[in-house]
């Protein structure tokens, strides 16, 4: 105890910050210039840390500054600090003012064209002054999980369309299912498909198609469906992850694709009758377990839970309510 009292004492998170600057730029004099101040400064705020902790933290040479084994376990740990002590000022500045704040999202284009309108729209509804930052992260969105660990994004929005590997999911995440969202054969609603009631697989195989590249869960299933019934892959005409651009050909031209059911009939694209086995492909939301939210990111998540009800009314009535 008398240790950790002393500590408090004397270990600066003014000193902490400057380690992780001196760490990121590889030098005493970049980092001076990116915190405006002097180098001497800077080694004498290093030298306070090491002398507390009496270990030593940087390894000085003609190529630069590179943290040790202890630097890199401090450091590891002040991601942390450095992250409550934000979320601890936004909690207070959204006591002050609860309609403001800010909440950064990694999720796919995939779901930005899908579920995440409704889920900003009923959010930004209840709380108009919080800025969103939303970013594109490539599909599987959950392979980004490191960058949840880095606190470079609140929350990630994912879709995966098996049980976690561990390779994939470790302890220190948390996946919070919404709702399943299998992918489904689509058409543009002016095609001849859209009238059918039945269709076999094998008449699909010769009409042009839009998929995402191979390796993908969208071309995989695909090709799996087909070679299941001894048949090739189909021609596939255009290859992208664009979402905008595979709704522009279904709406323009004969194509066919495989989408999320929830985007087929939000966009007002026809799902085709194929009798093809419905395969799992949930969409969730991933957090680190260990990591307070701050309050607006809290509110978000709420809002994402309302996605349940949304997605009931899509499938029974063909509308969001």
């Amino acid at each position: 105890m008398e240790w950790e009292s002393r500590l408090g004492r004397r270990l600066r998170v003014r000193d902490l910050y400057i380690l992780s600057t001196v760490a990121r730029s590889r030098s005493m004099a970049k980092a001076a210039r990116e915190l405006a101040m002097s180098q001497p400064a800077v080694s004498e705020a290093i030298a306070n840390l090491e002398h507390i902790l009496a270990v030593r933290l940087l390894d000085r040479s003609p190529r630069g500054v590179e943290p040790t084994i202890y630097g890199n376990a401090l450091l590891k740990r002040s991601v942390a600090v450095f992250d409550e002590l934000r979320q601890s000022v936004k909690d207070i500045q959204f006591l002050s003012d609860p309609t403001t704040g800010e909440v950064t999202i990694g999720c796919p284009e995939s779901i930005a064209a899908t579920a995440l309108p409704w889920i900003v729209e009923n959010f930004s509804k209840k709380y108009p002054r919080v800025v969103l930052h939303v970013e594109d992260v490539p599909s599987p969105s959950i392979r980004f999980a490191e960058e949840l660990r880095s606190r470079k994004y609140d929350l990630i929005l994912a879709r995966w369309p098996t049980p976690l590997s561990r390779d994939d999911f470790t302890d220190d995440l948390h996946v919070e299912t919404l709702f399943d969202d299998p992918l489904v054969v689509t058409a543009g609603r002016h095609t001849s498909w859209e009238r059918r009631r039945k269709i076999d697989l094998a008449e699909l195989a010769d009409q042009p198609w839009i998929l995402a590249p191979p390796g993908t869960w969208n071309y995989e299933w695909i090709a799996q469906a087909f070679a299941a019934r001894g048949l090739g892959v189909p021609k596939v005409s255009i290859v992208t992850f664009s979402v905008h651009l595979g709704a522009h050909f279904l709406k323009n031209e004969a194509f066919l694709s495989a989408y999320p059911r929830s985007w087929a009939r939000l966009n007002s694209f026809a799902v085709l009758p194929v009798n093809l086995p419905l395969r799992s492909w949930p969409l969730s939301i991933v957090k680190l377990k260990n990591r307070t939210l701050s309050p607006a990111a809290e509110r978000f998540v709420e809002c994402t839970r309302d996605v349940r009800k949304w997605i009931t009314d899509l499938e029974t009535s063909g509308r969001p309510s």
